[in-house]
């Protein structure tokens, strides 16, 4: 089933195989101005992808022809620029961690509170088109350390062009730090979609770590993104853009 509105929060597409928690989850996002298309299999949402970018996906875990972390991983690895929510009824922390370290966004366990959904999307939308709009006018790259980002292909490569996958939660992390050089970043900046439980919250924590990982891969590339302790994070400069 499929709602459609004007689309000026984003186009969302839901993979879950109830009925009717899609139903639920497609009443709640369709009462603002965003596409929102529901598919119940792997395969549906796979022939979506072919035709159209996604926002942001919506993501199941226990799918009747697949697996939602091994989705999640495939997407990620193939560059899927679009933000990336499981909603699932996996509980467990070890599922929680694995899902964001594998490129998810945001986490969210059944049973949920639709307002609680709602607040979440409209953060990670809010955040995608933040990222994308603070863009310095004709701006192609973003260079820091030893590092070329690419602002239009969302992709990261060393100054040999050796290229490095990023997801689109490390994507989004790394343009806020390259746009706000030697400014110390709140976690609750970097993360407002959880901004009510962020003291506790280990995700940005997975998400920085990874992104270190990334970073420290070429030489030179160790301790851009500082912690400043009961502050946040930053990178400090300079961060140059063409």
């Amino acid at each position: 089933m499929t709602a459609t509105a004007p689309v000026a929060n984003g186009r969302i597409v839901i993979l879950e195989d109830d009925p009717d928690i899609r139903e639920l989850i497609i009443g709640q996002l369709s009462r603002e101005p965003q596409e929102v298309e529901a598919v119940g299999t792997v395969a549906e949402l796979r022939a979506i992808l072919k035709q159209r970018h996604v926002d942001l996906l919506i993501l199941d875990l226990n799918l009747p022809d697949g697996d939602g972390l091994d989705l999640c991983r495939e997407l990620s690895a193939s560059g899927h620029q679009g933000a990336i929510m499981m909603v699932t009824a996996r509980d467990d922390a070890i599922d929680r961690v694995l899902g964001l370290e594998l490129g998810a966004d945001d986490y969210l366990t059944k049973p949920f509170e639709p307002r609680e959904l709602l607040a979440r999307v409209r953060n990670l939308l809010r955040r995608a088109r933040v990222v994308d709009q603070g863009r310095p006018r004709g701006a192609r790259f973003a260079r820091f350390g030893p590092w070329r980002l690419d602002l239009h292909q969302r992709r990261l490569a060393t100054d040999d062009d050796r290229l490095v996958m990023l997801s689109s939660a490390e994507y989004r992390l790394l343009r806020q730090f390259v746009e706000a050089p030697n400014r110390v970043l709140s976690r609750e900046e970097l993360l407002p979609e959880r901004s009510a439980t962020v003291a506790f919250d280990r995700t940005i924590d997975i998400q920085i770590s990874r992104l270190r990982q990334k970073l420290a891969g070429v030489q030179g590339g160790t301790d851009l993104i500082l912690t400043v302790r009961s502050e946040g994070y930053v990178l400090p400069g300079p961060v140059s853009f063409e």
